[in-house]
């Protein structure tokens, strides 16, 4: 068993009492250790700056030309905090208590708590940033509601929250670059960790102008490179994210755990045709106001205006009266599934429901719905070439974020001495699913607020600077990275990546995807393999090494992606429950709702690598919760 190393005591106790006990370095020393900052999205971009801001020598890399192009840019509702401006009851432990309860209690209540008490404290930040926050009519900041919650706790900035957030950390960062705390490397994409004698101590990278393959020393690293949702390869993730530079720590020896997590977001335009590459958001703030539905009679091809009240079916709020159309995600997108798979979906093949906001715009007001909505419909017509005021949009669920992720302690250290890992590529908050609004105050919690008092703690206790780029380790793992290049540039094969990466996101959506079986895992396993296989016999890849070569960056990519498929669908197999965003049909309720196993199954499962043809060891780590009750999540 692992241990998370969180601290005893009260709970509304752990994290101040934690932070009094961690070492600190010198004002004066902090110059002389430096830091790699790995990713410049919202996790990344707060990390780097407030690192910058305290002295340390940091590095931060980005594949990116800019981190204005960071997937965070792309979170539209919102970020939740407990401030309770709105006054409906909401605190810090009801803000703790919905998303334990909403990933399906699979999340550390000690990690959980300390979110929800800096919640409030990454508002404040923000606004002193210039984040323009919605505000009402006097002039506060304004709230609203997201799934899995009854209180209203969720700060918006219209529909591009992720947006201006974004722009805050990046502010900050500019500034740290300017100062010369900062030392910014765009386009670069990291390849390898180092580590040495237990402990990480550096990057290998690739420029991905000009296809150079360097490495860089560092006291310590931070892995803030986000989710790996494009294993599907249609996802609402930006094409450039993936599991690289998690899956290369986790081959150096860092543990993943819950690989098998990962959300299926309800509020999603759907799938048009095999042109595709990507999938569309639309914003789960929209289920504040647009009520779900489908007609009761199967395959009902009347445009919507012609299905009159008493020939709908609104099945969320028929089915989740307590919490309606603002259910969390994964109970909302099984539901719109299996209307879909009965035969009452809407749209080309069957594959949509509505989202309606026909009974919002005649209590509201069409301008009041603009106002709070407008860039989102203006996004949906542009996609669709339909006017969601005059008629209802269409939806449908697709892979949006990943709870899983490298393992990490309370101090966000992986297993691995002095690699960290912060947002999204860590597994620590959120369970088995996320509630919206939450990922953007975990990524911000990380870099803003956790990391500088963590990250001092392991610097204390090291000397700075003892491994350079002349060690062994760094000589050696630039000859593996270059052989790695060399391989796929000659294999010279007959398929291009994209044929791969859209045939590996069939197998993980039909087998690996929102309903999972053991037949189906084990047939996914087998496929996998095969078309790994394949791969590395016949992929082509165009253009040369030393020069910008975008289809050698994507197979590299999905070639992690071929191992890495493997072991989610082996973490399904393994995990023989239903729990959140992992639903197992062989385990599930008379009502078809997810049936956890506590007695076998609370603990984190933690991979470790023993090599790619070879089965992974897996740990766990036991999750104990002491105060609050394991119940089955009921929101009727």
């Amino acid at each position: 068993m692992i241990n998370g190393k969180c601290p005893p005591g009260p709970l509304e106790e752990k994290w101040e009492k934690h932070k009094d006990g961690l070492m600190l370095v010198n004002p004066a020393n902090k110059r002389r250790y430096r830091i790699i900052v790995v990713g410049a999205g919202l996790a990344g971009a707060s990390a780097a700056s407030t690192l910058g801001e305290l002295g340390y020598n940091v590095e931060a890399f980005c594949f990116q030309d800019s981190p204005r192009r960071g997937h965070s840019i792309a979170a539209q509702g919102g970020i939740n905090a407990a401030k309770n401006y709105p006054n409906d009851g909401d605190s810090i432990f009801r803000l703790f208590y919905d998303t334990i309860k909403g990933g399906d209690f699979r999340s550390r209540e000690a990690n959980v708590y300390r979110l929800a008490s800096i919640s409030n404290n990454i508002i404040d930040q923000c606004v002193a940033q210039g984040v323009p926050f919605a505000r009402d009519y006097a002039g506060y900041l304004d709230n609203r509601s997201f799934g899995g919650a009854q209180v209203s706790r969720t700060f918006y900035a219209r529909g591009q929250t992720g947006q201006q957030l974004l722009i805050g950390a990046y502010s900050a960062l500019s500034r740290q670059i300017k100062s010369g705390t900062v030392r910014f490397f765009p386009r670069t994409e990291m390849l390898d960790l180092v580590v040495v004698d237990g402990s990480a101590k550096g990057i290998i990278y690739r420029d991905l102008v000009s296809g150079k393959i360097a490495s860089r020393a560092a006291d310590a690293v931070c892995l803030c490179t986000g989710g790996y949702a494009n294993v599907y390869f249609l996802s609402t993730n930006a094409m450039g994210s993936n599991v690289t530079a998690a899956f290369r720590a986790y081959k150096r020896g860092a543990l993943f755990a819950n690989p098998c997590y990962t959300q299926i977001h309800p509020t999603c335009v759907p799938v048009t045709g095999d042109h595709q590459s990507k999938l569309t958001l639309m914003s789960e703030s929209l289920r504040n106001d647009g009520r779900v539905w489908v007609p009761v009679v199967k395959g009902d091809e009347r445009l919507p205006r012609d299905i009159s009240e008493d020939e709908r079916d609104y099945f969320l709020e028929r089915r989740y009266p307590g919490f309606g159309n603002l259910t969390p995600r994964d109970i909302a997108s099984r539901a719109a599934k299996d209307a879909c798979d009965k035969g009452y979906g809407v749209g080309p093949g069957g594959r949509g429901v509505f989202l309606d906001f026909a009974e919002a715009i005649g209590r509201l007001g069409e301008a009041e719905v603009r106002r709070r909505y407008g860039n989102l419909f203006d996004m949906y017509q542009k996609i669709t070439g339909e006017d969601a005021y005059e008629r209802p949009m269409r939806i449908y669920p697709a892979p949006h974020y990943t709870m899983g992720g490298l393992w990490v302690d309370y101090n966000l250290e992986s297993n691995i001495k002095g690699l960290f890992v912060l947002g999204e590529a860590n597994f620590s908050d959120h369970g088995a699913n996320r509630l919206g609004a939450s990922a953007l105050m975990q990524g911000l919690a990380d870099g803003y607020f956790i990391i500088p008092y963590t990250i001092a703690d392991h610097l204390a206790r090291i000397k700075p600077g003892v491994v350079s780029t002349d060690h062994e380790a760094f000589v050696g793992s630039v000859k593996e990275t270059n052989e790695r290049v060399e391989k796929l540039l000659s294999i010279n094969g007959k398929r291009s990546v994209t044929d791969y990466h859209r045939d590996l996101g069939a197998i993980m959506w039909d087998l690996v995807g929102m309903e999972r079986s053991e037949d189906g895992l084990n047939e996914a396993i087998k496929k996998i393999r095969a078309l790994r296989n394949e791969f590395w016999d016949n992929v082509k890849i165009t253009g040369e090494p030393d020069e910008l070569n975008q289809e050698l960056e994507k197979a590299g990519r999905v070639a992690d992606f071929l191992e890495f498929g493997e072991l989610m669908a082996l973490d399904a197999l393994e995990r023989k429950e239903s729990c959140g965003g992992h639903f197992r049909s062989e385990y599930q309720t008379v009502d078809g709702e997810a049936l956890r196993d506590d007695s076998n199954y609370a603990h984190v499962s933690a991979w470790e690598y023993k090599g790619t043809d070879k089965r992974p060891f897996l740990h766990s780590e036991p999750l104990e919760f002491e105060n609050v009750d394991l119940v089955m999540r009921s929101y009727k």
